[in-house]
This record gives C-alpha cells, sequence and structure tokens, in this order.
C-alpha cells in the first residue's frame, strides 16, 4: 500500500522526523509485508501512480532475488570484451612466464577485432556462421588456412572464457577449417646428418640436442646451467623448468653426444653455475627463433652448393622433435613414457606416434599365457560335464 506522511521539518535544510525526507513535502511511501518482514520506503514522488510503480517493482525484485533469477547484463561486443577483458587477463598471466601463448592470443585477437562484423558484434550475437564468414575473409586476404585456424581458436577460447566468467550462458561451436598443413615431416637420417655438418654454431649444438631429446624449440632455447646434471642417469640429464602445458616439466636423459655438447659449451664460459646456456642479445637475454632463422636458411643452401643433385627438403625446427618422436614410436616405446618423454598433457596426443606392428601385438599377447586361464592346454582346468550334455552330443 502507499500513503503520504505530514512532515514536521522547521526550516529549510532540516529533516522531517516521521519521513526523514530534506526536500519537498507530501512525498508517497509504500509498505508491504514480505516474508514476516516489514518493507517500507519513501518513493521520493508526490505522484500515487509513480509511487504504485515503484512498490510493484520493488515486490518483482525481491521475487527474482528469492528464486534465484537475476536481472540480465548487458553483452558487451566482442571488441569491447577483448580489450577490456581478454587483454588484460592474457597479458598479465602470459606474458612474462610462457611469451608465445601471450603472441597467440594478441595476433588472434588483432585479426578478429580487424574483421568489423565480428568485431561489433555482441558475443552472443556470435555463431558458426559469423566464425564461417570471418574464415573465409581471412583466406581471401592470402592467409594460409592454419592461420585462420589460429584465429578461430582463439575465437572459440574467448568464448568458452565468456562462459566460463559468467558473461555468457553457452558458447557455439566453432569449427576449424579442413586442409590445414602440420608440421608431420619425418627427417631420414642421412637428411639428419647433412643438415648437421652444414649448420653453424649454436644452430648445430641446438638441432643436435632437438634430435636427441626431442625437445620443443623454446624449451631448448631456454635451458640453463643449472637444468643441467652431469651425475644423474647414465649420461647426465637435462630438467625442463616449465613449457606448454604443465606436463612440460620433466627430466630428460642426455645421449652422449648431446653431454659432449654441453661438456664443451660448459668448458668455454668458464664452467658456470647458472646462467643461459645459449645466451644472446635479445630482451629475453638467451636465443630466440629469430636467432637462428638466418643460420637455418643458410644451412639448406650449404647442403645445395656442396651437393646439388642431392637437396634436403626444408622443414622446420620442430620437425626435428617430431622425428624424435616418431622414431621412439617406432622403437617399440609404449604411449605412457612416450607421453612422458615428449611432454605431452594427454597420451591421445603421443598415441599417433605409436604403431604396434604384428609382432608386437603377438609378443604382447603371449606375455599374457600362465596369467589367464585358456592360453595354456597343460594348465586348464577340467570342468565336470553334465550327462545330458554328452547323451546331446551322441
Amino acid at each position: 500500500m502507499i500513503y503520504k506522511r505530514g512532515c514536521d521539518k522547521k526550516g529549510l535544510g532540516d529533516a522531517c522526523s516521521k519521513c526523514g525526507d530534506r526536500g519537498s513535502c507530501g512525498v508517497y511511501w509504500y509498505k508491504f509485508m514480505w516474508q514476516g518482514q516489514l518493507i517500507r520506503q519513501s518513493s521520493k514522488q508526490g505522484n500515487d501512480k509513480v509511487a504504485r510503480n515503484m512498490e510493484s517493482a520493488h515486490r518483482t525484485a525481491l521475487a527474482k532475488g528469492e528464486v534465484g533469477i537475476r536481472e540480465k547484463k548487458p553483452v558487451p561486443s566482442l571488441q569491447e570484451f577483448c580489450s577490456q577483458r581478454i587483454e588484460p587477463w592474457a597479458k598479465s598471466t602470459f606474458e612474462n612466464t610462457t611469451p608465445k601463448s601471450w603472441f597467440w592470443y594478441r595476433t588472434g585477437m588483432r585479426a578478429l577485432t580487424n574483421y568489423r562484423p565480428l568485431a561489433q558484434a555482441r558475443l552472443d550475437e556470435i555463431n558458426s556462421e559469423l566464425a564461417s564468414e570471418f574464415a573465409a575473409h581471412r583466406l581471401r586476404e592470402k592467409m594460409q588456412v592454419s592461420t585462420a585456424n589460429n584465429s578461430l581458436r582463439v575465437l572459440r577460447r574467448i568464448l568458452n572464457l565468456a562462459v566460463e566468467w559468467n558473461v555468457l550462458s553457452l558458447a557455439p561451436k566453432i569449427n576449424v577449417l579442413p586442409g590445414e598443413r602440420h608440421r608431420e615431416r619425418v627427417i631420414s637420417p642421412d637428411e639428419e646428418a647433412r643438415y648437421l655438418a652444414a649448420a653453424t654454431e649454436p644452430l648445430s649444438s641446438i638441432a643436435t640436442v632437438l634430435s636427441d631429446t626431442g625437445m620443443r624449440p623454446e624449451e631448448c632455447f631456454r635451458l640453463q646451467w643449472e637444468n643441467v646434471t652431469w651425475g644423474n642417469g647414465r649420461n647426465g640429464v637435462l630438467l625442463v623448468t616449465r613449457g606448454k602445458t604443465e606436463a612440460a616439466r620433466r627430466v630428460l636423459p642426455m645421449t652422449p653426444r648431446v653431454r659432449a655438447i654441453f661438456e664443451s659449451l660448459w668448458n668455454e664460459v668458464g664452467r658456470p653455475e647458472e646462467g643461459w646456456v645459449w645466451p644472446a642479445p635479445t630482451r629475453s637475454g638467451h636465443v630466440e627463433p629469430s636467432s637462428v632463422r638466418k643460420q637455418h636458411l643458410k644451412a639448406f643452401k650449404t647442403i645445395v652448393e656442396h651437393d646439388p643433385q642431392r637437396p634436403v627438403r626444408p622443414f622446420v625446427l620442430y620437425s626435428l622433435r617430431h622425428t624424435f618422436l616418431t622414431r621412439l614410436g617406432q622403437s617399440g616405446c609404449d604411449v605412457w613414457t612416450l607421453a612422458r618423454i615428449a611432454g605431452h598433457s594427454s597420451i591421445t596426443i603421443s598415441a599417433r606416434y605409436v604403431h604396434p606392428s604384428e609382432d608386437a601385438v603377438l609378443d604382447a599377447m603371449s606375455r599374457l599365457d600362465g596369467h589367464k586361464f585358456g592360453h595354456n592346454r597343460e594348465e586348464m582346468p577340467k570342468l565336470p560335464i553334465a550327462k545330458n550334455a554328452l547323451s546331446s552330443i551322441n
């Protein structure tokens, strides 16, 4: 109900002892009972219709709170969400720990927000059709399929974060384009030997470590002397402290030629106890992909100059890791061990390197002999045969 209270204030600026109002007198109040509690509040309005509407709105707000309904917040556009929330979050989370992830977010957000129909769309308006139009736009700009897919993966991650942060209730399904080229080049032993012979330092040493340990290039670039242990294992071990995922933290044994490389480098710099293994005049203080790019391209030219009839088809440094894991899988390594060595967060990724041969399957089955009945005829239990069964056989 609404009612009008009298006012007994004595002068300008004084408050009424009844209504507490310091402004105009004669305003309407409303009061009602809610869950046994008296709700009483001034509408600060002299119009009874407005006061009744305010009372109704107050009741509705209380009802929404009782059943868990919340007022729907305005959904921001993709550009607003990226600039106000995603970019500050990604920068503070990844810039100092995993710069490559920060670069991935930043590059993807720039591509997404440069496409006006997508940038100006509210998050709840983005669907698979709009994402496909954006992908087609990237291809019209002469971008590779892998480049367009990277942007689509960033968009998918942004929408999933919006759901996680209660900005969206449901994220649309964003599919990547088919036809993406994967870095699945396997280098032959002859190609590897000729490449390492043509490469100059520090690329030659880095490539050898990648080929013998299967580390990711950025993990190798960040190696420090405090992560090299000479006494453990047969030839010493390397500790990878961080990488692409949490599973990247692992211990890798050194092969004889990797140990020889590290011992030679260690002696050259005075046997330090800490510091970068491959220091460079970069902002990070160690070798970066740009530091060895020219050496990498020059190695292929050198191979052609020495033997024009047997050139090596160019590959990226990551192919050395892929080659190592492929050889490891072919050697009979099980998927769990391979995942541990590779630093994979899921054995699904490792499974593509493991293809057991027919002999390996037969060997695995033969190792079950004696563990289960039926594999060894001599140990098969003699089961009683019912008379009815014998008569039916005869």
